[in-house]
C-alpha cells in the first residue's frame, strides 16, 4: 500500500453486526449503501460483519475531484485497511463489482473473497454501437431536461424481470430516486473507461460470479461466464427470470447463493 491510497479520506459508510470475517458491500452506478438492507439483514444473522460505503460522489459522501474506477478503488483500499478484520470478503454489484476487481488488484493482501454481481471486467471499449446506446440510454433522459427521479425509477423496472414487485424493488427505486445527476454523469463516463481483464488471471482467491438471465442490457450472463472462465477459482452462477438487480428482484435466492458460498469457502 502506498502513501497515496493513505492520504485518501474516507467515504460516508455504515457498520453493522461483529465478527473477524467482513463483508464489504459497494453498490452500483444506481445506488446508496441504503439499498443492501435485506442483505445485511441476512448477512448478518449469519454471523458476519457488514461494512456498506456510499461511494465517493453517492449519499453522504463528497463528490472527489477525480471520479473513474481506479480512484474509487483506491478509496475502497482505504475503507479496509481502516475498517477490515482477518478475513474480507468484497461483494460489488455492477459498478460496485469493476471497483471490487480493481480494488483486489491494489489490496490482494488484504482481500480474501469477491461476489461479484451483474458486473463485467471491461466496458469492451467506447465506439460500438452498444456501448454508444448504453451510454445513451442512460443519460440523454438528462440532456433532455427530465431529472433522476423523473425516468430512474421506470429505466430501472425496465431492467428488472417485468413482474419484479416487492419491498426490496421498492427500496431500489426510493434510493436511485435521491441520487445527484453530477454523479449519475461521472458514473456512466467512468464505466466506459474500465478496463480490468488485466485483473483476472491474478485472481487466486475464492470467487462468486452472479448473473441474471434477463440482464441483456448491462452485463449479460454470456459475458460474466466468460469472465469467471478466466478466473482461476470461481464459481459461476445465473439466476433464472431476474434482470440487472437478481439481489432486489429476487432476494431470497440471491441470498442464499451467497451465504452458501461464505460459508463453503471461508
Amino acid at each position: 500500500m502506498n502513501n497515496s491510497l493513505l492520504e485518501q479520506s474516507l467515504p460516508d459508510y455504515s457498520v453493522t453486526g461483529q465478527s473477524d470475517t467482513t463483508v464489504f458491500m459497494l453498490h452500483g452506478a444506481f445506488g446508496a449503501k441504503e439499498y443492501w438492507y435485506y442483505q445485511i439483514e441476512v448477512l448478518v444473522k449469519n454471523g458476519y460483519r457488514v461494512v456498506a460505503w456510499d461511494a465517493p460522489g453517492y449519499g453522504l459522501s463528497e463528490m472527489p475531484e477525480e471520479f473513474s474506477i481506479e480512484s474509487l478503488a483506491r478509496v475502497c483500499c482505504n475503507l479496509i485497511n481502516a475498517l477490515g478484520t482477518k478475513t474480507n470478503i468484497v461483494m460489488g454489484h455492477s459498478m460496485g463489482g469493476m471497483i471490487a476487481q480493481r480494488a483486489y488488484d491494489y489490496l490482494p493482501e488484504r482481500i480474501h473473497g469477491l461476489v461479484l454481481s451483474a458486473t463485467s471486467a471491461a466496458f469492451g471499449g467506447r465506439g460500438g454501437d452498444w456501448q454508444e446506446k448504453f451510454v445513451s440510454d442512460r443519460v440523454a433522459p438528462l440532456d433532455t431536461g427530465l431529472t433522476i427521479p423523473q425516468y430512474a425509477p421506470k429505466m430501472l423496472q425496465k431492467m428488472m424481470n417485468p413482474d419484479a414487485e416487492g419491498s426490496a424493488v421498492e427500496l431500489v427505486l426510493q434510493v436511485v430516486s435521491r441520487m445527484r445527476e453530477e454523479t449519475f454523469r461521472a458514473a456512466i463516463e467512468a464505466i466506459t473507461h474500465f478496463e480490468g481483464r488485466d485483473i483476472l488471471p491474478k485472481m487466486n482467491i475464492p470467487v462468486l460470479c452472479i448473473a441474471g438471465a434477463l440482464d441483456l442490457t448491462a452485463a449479460p450472463p454470456l459475458v460474466m461466464e466468460k469472465m469467471a472462465n478466466k478466473i482461476t477459482n470461481a464459481e459461476y452462477q445465473c439466476m433464472s427470470n431476474v434482470g440487472h438487480f437478481g439481489w432486489a428482484e429476487n432476494p431470497r435466492e440471491f441470498n442464499q447463493l451467497v451465504i452458501d458460498f461464505i460459508q463453503r469457502k471461508f
